[in-house]
């Protein structure tokens, strides 16, 4: 074989290895891609059902609060319970537009920039503001229920327990010192990093593991 025609054929296999590798790395990027929607994909369910529980906590409150414009405790209870329901529908949308943002065949930088955002998201503002209202959201619920329930038998649950919501308030403060606690134990367990990625959720963890795996394919070839 002249030296040209090696030449030739080197230039050959080159091309063809070139192709090959971006075929390779094109199919790995589409399961990867894949992967990560399947990750996400429960995030995204998670979110419309807290819409759906956010708009039923909304209507309630609403409905409730509306008809007892006479008794300023109990519109106090609809409206906390109105107020509830518009964060957890403004949390999840705010997720959502987070989520609808990610450009799946995009660069693997501008990708893990979009799910740290939603991380930070959650660990910085949903986690403080959850724990708080955890805390405290179950007692407007139960004093709605409550009065739902003696309303119709003409019992004034003001006057048959005039302590109850002071007492709730106590529990709910209660509530609120001991989730602190927890988090203070675990964090001196050393087990911060599993407390923050609870918070962040299983579809972002799982995401961004899929996600640093490509990246470090694209890095070694």
């Amino acid at each position: 074989m002249e030296l040209d025609e090696m030449k030739q054929a080197w230039l050959a296999l080159g091309r063809q290895q070139e192709r090959q590798y971006a075929l390779d790395l094109q199919l790995f990027r589409q399961g990867r891609e894949d992967r990560l929607r399947r990750h996400l994909r429960p995030l995204l369910w998670g979110q419309a059902l807290q819409i759906a529980f956010g708009v039923a906590a909304m209507a309630w409150g609403i409905t409730f609060w509306s008809t007892r414009l006479d008794d300023g405790r109990a519109m106090a209870c609809g409206i906390a319970m109105q107020v509830f329901g518009t964060l957890m529908v403004g949390f999840a949308g705010r997720l959502l537009h987070l989520l609808g943002g990610i450009d799946y065949a995009g660069p693997v930088l501008e990708i893990q920039q979009r799910l740290a955002a939603m991380r930070v998201w959650r660990l910085k503002v949903e986690a403080p503001v959850l724990v708080l209202l955890g805390a405290f959201m179950w007692i407007p619920a139960m004093l709605m229920l409550m009065l739902g329930a003696t309303e119709p038998a003409g019992v004034d649950l003001w006057r048959a327990a005039p302590g109850l919501p002071l007492w709730l308030v106590f529990n709910g403060f209660l509530a609120l010192a001991l989730a602190a606690l927890t988090a203070w134990l675990i964090r001196r367990a050393g087990r911060a990093r599993w407390l923050e990625g609870q918070f962040a959720g299983s579809a972002i963890r799982n995401a961004q593991v899929a996600l640093d795996e490509l990246a470090r394919f694209e890095q070694d070839t």
